[in-house]
């Protein structure tokens, strides 16, 4: 079985994206540990402090710091489908606040996205 969206993590950026996945009817699965393997469509991988964004590296833009490089004011990649949010993109703040409010912009855009193209 392939899942529609998985979020890996917890924290308020993942309980936030997990809310609006649900809003959006997405039906999203929530993990918190390690995974051996897992089938998915689409991913929300929640990582947390510090910027644990070894994964993403030769995938998406990151600074020299390791922070995953985000478009202007929004949580887009240089992937399209692909959104940071929280600690992963921002090295200014790292607070729950800030993965909570950049985890709703993700979801949103997340959407917004998904309803352009399927």
């Amino acid at each position: 079985m392939v899942e529609q969206l998985v979020i890996i993590g917890s924290g308020p950026a993942g309980y936030t994206a997990a809310i609006y996945a649900a809003r959006a009817q997405l039906q999203p699965l929530m993990f918190e540990g390690a995974l051996t393997e897992l089938k998915v469509g689409d991913l929300f991988y929640a990582v947390g402090h510090p910027p644990n964004t070894q994964l993403f590296q030769h995938q998406l833009d990151l600074d020299d710091t390791g922070y995953i490089k985000t478009i202007g004011k929004s949580t887009a990649t240089n992937i399209a489908g692909v959104w940071a949010a929280g600690d992963v993109q921002d090295h200014i703040y790292r607070q729950a606040i800030t993965a909570a409010g950049t985890g709703c912009m993700a979801a949103l855009e997340a959407e917004r996205w998904l309803a352009e193209v399927h």
